[in-house]
């Protein structure tokens, strides 16, 4: 991947303090987890909470090595934040997520925290989920932050919105969270589905995402983590149109032609690069 940063097709969220949950995770496969110390710990638990996350992330490192692990911290106004990045940490971690990322200033708190903690080499996933974020994440979505979530939810709650199935609502701050993030080198992650029973709406906001520019989804059910991997795996059908594709432009660009015909489109550069893209993706390990 052009980022450098692994890949998350799937990003499927545990709750720390839940060790049955979080023994079931790998069973599904997911790309990442993240154990959760923010929505999926109520506040009489999250002190506690920090010593199951450093446990649970070495478990999780031994049971599914090829599994990138995260810890989702509480926000940074929060009275938890600076003892979650103090004492929840494991250094095997593959990054940090902090939710509610609103400016610059709090990237460089998350960068300073981690150095306080020893913990300087983990990766930083941000979540952009409310108005500020949204509008500063031209900024945000920027090094040393390699991942990001769009969160729908808060980010409607901030604005004092609806929320509805259409996903309109959401549109215009979706689309600029991943245009931010292509244009920062940030792998961008889309919003949940909050119903896990319902297949095909998950399968559907994926494929929106994804034609958004999206590279992966959050799961809050293992059962969601292959449908995430169906949208955000080339087909084989896919993988073997992008390689005739580009077998017969190159061939085409030998004798100094730029456009070609191809089952029944005209090819150019643009398509060219689009199926450059799929086979990239499918190559990803």
């Amino acid at each position: 991947m052009s980022d450098g940063a692994p890949r998350l097709r799937s990003l499927l969220t545990v709750p720390a303090n839940r060790a049955d949950l979080v023994g079931k995770a790998p069973r599904s496969a997911p790309d990442a987890v993240f154990l959760d110390l923010e929505d999926g710990v109520p506040p009489d638990a999250k002190v506690g909470a920090r010593a199951d996350a450093r446990v649970a992330a070495v478990g999780l490192r031994d049971a599914a090595p090829a599994m990138q692990v995260f810890v989702r911290v509480n926000a940074l106004d929060t009275p938890w934040f600076e003892g979650d990045m103090a004492e929840a940490l494991d250094p095997g971690l593959t990054g940090v997520v902090v939710p509610k990322v609103e400016s610059v200033d709090d990237v460089a708190a998350i960068v300073e925290a981690l150095a306080l903690a020893d913990r300087a080499g983990l990766g930083i996933l941000v979540g952009i989920e409310s108005a500020a974020g949204v509008a500063r994440a031209d900024d945000i979505l920027q090094a040393p932050v390699r991942w990001c979530y769009f969160g729908a939810e808060d980010f409607v709650a901030d604005m004092g919105g609806v929320r509805t199935t259409s996903n309109q609502e959401v549109l215009y701050a979706r689309s600029r969270v991943a245009l931010a993030a292509r244009l920062g080198g940030v792998h961008a992650v889309d919003q949940i589905v909050a119903d896990f029973r319902d297949d095909n709406r998950y399968i559907h906001e994926a494929e929106e995402g994804r034609a958004l520019g999206y590279r992966g989804k959050l799961c809050i059910h293992p059962a969601q983590v292959p449908l995430a991997h169906e949208v955000f795996t080339p087909s084989p059908a896919a993988v073997d149109h992008a390689r005739r594709l580009l077998a017969a432009y190159e061939e085409a660009a030998t004798r100094g032609e730029a456009t070609i015909a191809f089952d029944g489109e005209m090819v150019d550069e643009p398509m060219a690069r689009r199926a450059r893209a799929v086979l990239a993706a499918a190559d990803e390990p």
